[in-house]
């Protein structure tokens, strides 16, 4: 019966003009990156902004175009009490507690394997462990020290201005401003220069 049904099911298919088909698969496409956009839109609309320090890097990929490559001062971090914790996978999620300083910047806090609460100023983002979450003998534990990704390690400019931006990055002169959800998701949104805006994120 499945056998009748693929095969009458084949056979419709080849009637449908390929026009149509290539139509349909042209709407797919645009549905599927609307809801990426729309995704990003609540982030930038509905995060609350955080202020982060970029430091120094590797140079950049030259083959990913004009973008600026940033790392953050909240790249690298102490596991706390997560180390010699199950971390379950190679590369887990992890969720990291914010807090500004003194100086309105955030900072981390404290590492968790799972959302913890949080009160306002405190913010909890969520970022995956690249490294530092294969210790122990069967390699399955978090390790003393993490290396985060937080979806915020690159953002692309104007043709022309990565290399300005990066020099100022690693001069320490380059903040920025990240919208983050209550789920721990983030997008950069503005980027900051001595602590004036230089870049805006657009919503579309």
């Amino acid at each position: 019966m499945t056998e009748i049904s693929a095969a009458s099911l084949a056979e419709r298919l080849a009637r449908v003009p390929k026009l149509v088909l290539f139509g349909v698969a042209a709407l797919v496409q645009i549905a599927l990156l609307a809801v990426m956009i729309i995704d990003r839109v609540q982030v930038l609309r509905d995060g609350t902004e955080v202020t982060l320090q970029t430091r120094p890097i590797d140079p950049r990929d030259f083959l990913r175009g004009d973008y600026v490559v940033l790392g953050y001062d909240i790249t690298q971090l102490p596991a706390g009490a997560l180390r010699n914790q199950p971390s379950g996978e190679r590369h887990p999620l992890v969720y990291v507690k914010l807090a500004p300083n003194p100086d309105g910047v955030y900072q981390a806090v404290s590492v968790h394997a799972a959302p913890v609460a949080v009160t306002s100023p405190e913010v909890l983002i969520r970022g995956r462990a690249t490294y530092g979450a294969t210790c122990g003998a069967k390699s399955d534990l978090f390790c003393e020290t993490l290396t985060l990704r937080y979806n915020l390690e690159s953002y692309f400019v104007p043709e022309g201005e990565g290399r300005k931006l990066e020099d100022m990055r690693n001069q320490r002169k380059l903040q920025v401003v990240a919208a983050v959800l209550p789920s721990g998701r983030a997008a950069v949104k503005r980027l900051l220069i001595d602590g004036k805006p230089v870049y805006e994120e657009p919503w579309f």
